[in-house]
């Protein structure tokens, strides 16, 4: 099925797919796609179980996490950074769960204010942390090559739960992360 929905793609653009270089395309673009799209393997609560009581004041903050993701409207790329910040309650978790995290919701066919809405969720539902913020500047492809292709244009979303809906919380988050407030 993988294969003739590839055939009838290279046909339709005027290829042959039974043309030397297009040969085991099929093959490559399969394996690629379950990489890209690894995420929906991940459970996160599983990533996040490493949480551990450690009573602790302050922010705590995970800037500049890489991430790539496939647009579900256009199956182009995006691609950016995500900066994570909760304020705990009686729960942390390891940096590299959070990292884990990102990628386990950035590997799936998606939408970037919906990526940080997940992220935010996670978070919540498995530290129970006073708040959440999670601030993600991304660029996508399917602006920069096709329809308006505006190379330079990025779009940042934000997602807040808990005090960080407080516009102190917030602004500190912000602040921290070099964004002007």
């Amino acid at each position: 099925m993988f294969k003739d929905c590839l055939e009838e793609l290279f046909l339709s653009v005027g290829e042959d797919p039974k043309r030397e270089g297009l040969i085991n395309t099929p093959k490559r673009v399969k394996a690629l796609w379950a990489d890209l799209m690894a995420g929906y393997k991940d459970d996160p609560r599983e990533i996040l179980n490493s949480t551990v009581l450690a009573p602790t004041r302050g922010l705590v903050v995970l800037q500049n996490i890489e991430f790539y993701s496939v647009c579900e409207h256009h199956l182009l790329p995006f691609f950016g950074r995500i900066s994570v910040g909760y304020l705990p309650d009686s729960k942390i978790v390891g940096l590299g769960a959070i990292v884990r995290l990102v990628e386990c919701f950035s590997r799936r066919l998606q939408i970037q204010e919906r990526l940080g809405a997940q992220i935010a969720k996670g978070l919540q539902e498995c530290l129970e942390p006073k708040g959440v913020g999670v601030f993600c500047v991304a660029k996508h492809l399917c602006i920069a090559m096709q329809g308006v292709q505006k190379q330079e244009s990025v779009l940042k979303t934000s997602c807040r739960l808990g005090v960080f809906e407080e516009p102190s919380v917030y602004a500190e988050f912000l602040q921290s992360l070099n964004v002007p407030v």
